[in-house]
């Protein structure tokens, strides 16, 4: 062994005499296989490909984005208008750009017979669809579709319309008392996704055809899409096109969308989600880096007969432990990679699995950058936990090694060692925060990675104390189970560790589930309004809350004026020059529903500033929401200044409110003062609140009544609108929990890898004990004891930290009320204590049946 290690063997290949001398023993050294590292590169592979998974989905489902972003759009650059069309001459100045077709979209109510439901109206011109193909049942172009034929128009319908109303094509409905025949059953849009999420099913019309309807009124909530259709694919001629649009047309208040940037919206909330996926990707990665530290210190425990040898002819303490890393950090490379390559395939499997499903386009592909960030993530992981253990040989005597196999001496590593857990992980938060979509999120999750470790390693620390304090019991089999609980290599900080990070994270979900559950099933409904009315004529509004006494004399009945307006500038400068919090930036983001009062709207209440009087109100002035106007940099005597129907207004900052947005009553984020849109076309939104709670009946029959009576008036259920949110929260909390199960997948597998950790130890103990007479179920009465008394430990440290955590995430985070879920909490609990005593003494069976002779002979 000298002779290797001080002059190498010319007998060699000269390409292996070359490498260095620690690495050519690292790598002879794996050739005995990647025995004892099975947990080790199953727990790093999994969050590798996690983290690789989620990231390589969300860049493929950018990249459809951007790739399909004019067939999204319907053109290269569109420019939408809320409440009206653009007048001739703006319409000329696009025009002077490029070609222009124009789509119009609303909401409003098909009759046919008794019945009446709710539609997400497209109207469209001749040339549409300018890119991409509609699909309908039976096939034929869309235009003739749509066209009039002997004085009627047509239509394509979503087939869940004509299932609601028992419909079939050659069938009639009618929207604002207007006749239009079904033609054919709408199966496909090309530009279905731009549209955003709807609460009624699609009908696809003509814009002669909603003309005819007389549906367009002053004031109603309709939206003006102007699609330009640019030859070539020069990225650039889009900002010079939208650069002469807003020099032309500054105070015209468009909404500008490209085909680069097709729903910069829903671009966003896939960064927000994925983040989020990753993150939890990420608490697997930190999971199994117990797993990492486990199965390094016990590869450190296997390989003491060499660390002797090595250190007994010379070998330096750096370059025993430089040994060791370079093996380590070889098979976490291999981990690292298999984790990859799933993660890689992950979007192309998606993709062949539910091509025909997914209702966004996704384009799959390889993302060097995010592989790359997930590889970076793996290695900086397993240094991070696995430097440690593998230090702690540097400064041992040789004789001091040997006696580690029964008791293990407690020391401090060498600076150098802490210096590179450290970098480890500063590399790693490093990581975390420079990548994060919302870094305020990703310090959250940071700090709560740090006190989970921290309170797992102080409770951990607290019960070895703890045991050893208590007095002896008599019986051997308590007596056995608290002394393995504080003996010189127990299995209790191991076991609290992982088994503790995956029942905390079990209980958080646990909560968050139960509370979002809860707030969107039971308590918004029995408090919110039955039906809202929207587009309700100014001059028809006294007849129609008549129309609606008659119909349900003891309902609650609001109504207040609603017009659109997008924030242009806050206190002068302009709104796009303004970089707010991500959980306030939706505000300057598209058009807001605003309203002018006379007094301050119910569910709301005054914080800073006073109500206007009856003289102040005749000038132009805003009343907003306070945390928002935080957010914002708002404060009392600020200015606000919003495009309503094209004109640009300025308003006063007079008051700040708090408002109770889940009560689903009447209210917005800016009130104006009366005086402020005196004399502006505007509709009515109208409330109808039943006070016996939800009444399908009635309400159904109200809906259908006003349909007829009331035909411009467009009536949505709050249950159906709230069931749609619900299904997509809940999908949106089924891909949560699915990307947990990896986290807790993990924490498993370090609990496993901790208790195999402890075989060689609980093999001696079994076989002096076997000789001294122990049977083997007293031996396993005492096992269960111990597993049992840190699984309860370890639930209850759980409960707390799971329960504090979803109370943070749902009161602070999700602005909902908490209540803790104590079944859930307790089934999570009593799956840690069930757990641990199984897989404990499953592990442990097997030892108890060895013979002792064969193994006497070893120690």
């Amino acid at each position: 062994m000298h002779g290797t290690l001080s002059q190498p063997d010319s007998s060699k290949p000269v390409r292996a005499s070359r490498l260095p001398l620690t690495l050519r023993l690292a790598l002879r050294e794996l050739r005995g296989g990647l025995s004892g590292f099975r947990v080790f590169i199953a727990c790093i592979a999994l969050g590798v490909a996690a983290i690789s998974g989620v990231t390589s989905i969300a860049a493929s489902l950018s990249g459809g984005l951007g790739r399909e972003g004019r067939r999204i759009l319907g053109g290269d650059i569109t420019y939408s208008l809320i409440n009206r069309e653009a007048t001739p001459a703006e319409r000329a100045v696009l025009e002077g750009q490029a070609p222009v077709s124009e789509v119009a979209s609303l909401r409003a109510m098909a009759v046919a017979g008794d019945g009446a439901a709710l539609v997400e109206l497209k109207a469209v011109d001749p040339s549409y669809p300018a890119v991409g193909t509609v699909e309908t049942d039976p096939q034929a172009p869309v235009q003739d579709l749509i066209a009039e034929r002997d004085g009627v128009f047509g239509a394509a319908a979503d087939p869940a319309l004509l299932t609601r109303l028992g419909l079939k094509p050659g069938d009639r409905v009618t929207l604002g008392g207007f006749p239009i025949e079904i033609r054919a059953a709408l199966v496909s849009e090309p530009d279905r996704i731009g549209s955003g999420i709807g609460f009624g099913p699609r009908l696809l019309v003509s814009l002669s055809a909603l003309r005819a309807t007389g549906l367009i009124q002053p004031g109603s909530l309709n939206r003006f899409t102007y699609r330009l259709q640019m030859p070539g694919t020069d990225d650039a001629r889009l900002t010079t096109v939208n650069a002469a649009v807003q020099k032309a047309l500054p105070e015209a208040g468009f909404e500008m969308r490209a085909r680069d940037n097709a729903d910069p919206r829903f671009a966003k909330g896939i960064e927000r989600f994925t983040q989020f996926l990753t993150l939890v990707g990420l608490t697997a990665l930190i999971v199994g880096g117990v797993g990492v530290a486990n199965a390094a210190r016990a590869f450190v425990d296997g390989k003491q007969a060499s660390i002797a040898t090595l250190k007994s002819v010379g070998a330096p303490g750096s370059q025993v432990v430089a040994l060791y890393l370079i093996q380590v950090m070889m098979i976490a490379a291999i981990s690292t990679v298999l984790g990859l390559a799933v993660g890689a395939a992950l979007p192309f499997l998606l993709d062949l699995a539910l091509r025909d499903q997914l209702p966004l386009p996704l384009n799959p592909e390889i993302a060097p950058a995010r592989l790359a960030l997930a590889a970076a993530y793996g290695l900086l992981t397993a240094l991070a936990f696995a430097i440690l253990p593998l230090g702690r040989a540097h400064d041992v005597s040789v004789a001091g090694l040997f006696r580690d196999a029964v008791d293990p001496a407690a020391r401090r590593p060498r600076w150098r060692y802490l210096a590179v857990l450290a970098a480890a992980l500063l590399a790693l938060a490093g990581l975390a925060l420079v990548t994060a979509f919302d870094r305020k999120v990703a310090l959250i999750f940071m700090a709560a990675a740090a006190l989970a470790f921290g309170g797992l390693r102080l409770v951990a620390a607290g019960l070895m104390m703890l045991a050893a304090r208590l007095p002896r019991p008599k019986g051997m089999v308590p007596g056995m189970a608290l002394a393995n609980l504080h003996r010189p290599g127990a299995l209790t900080p191991a076991v609290v560790l992982s088994l503790g990070l995956g029942t905390t994270l079990l209980v958080t979900l646990s909560a968050i589930d139960s509370n979002i559950t809860r707030a969107l099933e039971s308590s918004l409904p029995g408090r919110a309004p039955s039906l809202f009315f929207l587009d309700v004529p100014s001059r028809e509004a006294d007849a129609f809350s008549a129309f609606l006494s008659a119909r349900a004399p003891d309902a609650k009945i609001e109504r207040v004026p609603m017009m659109r307006g997008r924030i242009t500038a806050l206190d002068g400068v302009p709104a796009g020059q303004i970089k707010p919090p991500e959980d306030a930036a939706w505000v300057l983001d598209g058009d807001r529903g605003i309203t002018y009062a006379e007094t301050p709207p119910d569910g709301s209440s005054i914080v800073e500033g006073a109500w206007w009087s009856v003289d102040e109100g005749r000038t132009p002035l805003v009343s907003f929401d306070l945390e928002l106007a935080r957010a914002l940099g708002l404060k009392v005597g600020s200015t606000v200044t919003v495009n309503v129907l094209g004109r640009p207004i300025t308003a006063r900052v007079a008051n700040l409110r708090k408002i109770e947005w889940r009560s689903l009553g009447i209210n917005f984020v800016m009130v104006f003062s009366p005086g402020t849109f005196r004399g502006a076309p505007h509709a009515d939104l109208a409330t109808l609140t039943l006070p016996n709670g939800p009444d399908p009946k009635l309400e159904a029959e109200v809906v259908r009544d006003a349909a007829k009576a009331f035909p411009s008036v467009t009536s949505v259920r709050v249950k159906d609108a709230l069931d749609a949110v619900n299904d997509l929260v809940h999908k949106l909390v089924l891909a949560i929990r699915g990307a947990s199960v990896v986290a807790v997948l993990a924490s498993l597998l370090v609990l496993a890898g901790a208790l195999a950790a402890g075989h060689r130890a609980r093999l001696y103990d079994a076989v002096v004990l076997k000789v001294l007479g122990a049977t083997r179920m007293r031996l396993l009465s005492a096992y269960a004891l111990e597993y049992g008394a840190l699984g309860l430990i370890t639930a209850l440290f759980g409960i707390l930290a799971g329960s504090a955590a979803g109370w943070v995430i749902v009161s602070r985070v999700m602005r909902l009320d908490f209540a803790p879920d104590p079944m859930g909490a307790l089934a999570v609990a009593a799956f840690a204590v069930v757990f641990a005593v199984a897989v404990g003494l499953t592990g442990t069976w097997r030892i108890l049946g060895q013979k002792p002779a064969s193994y006497l002979r070893q120690f």
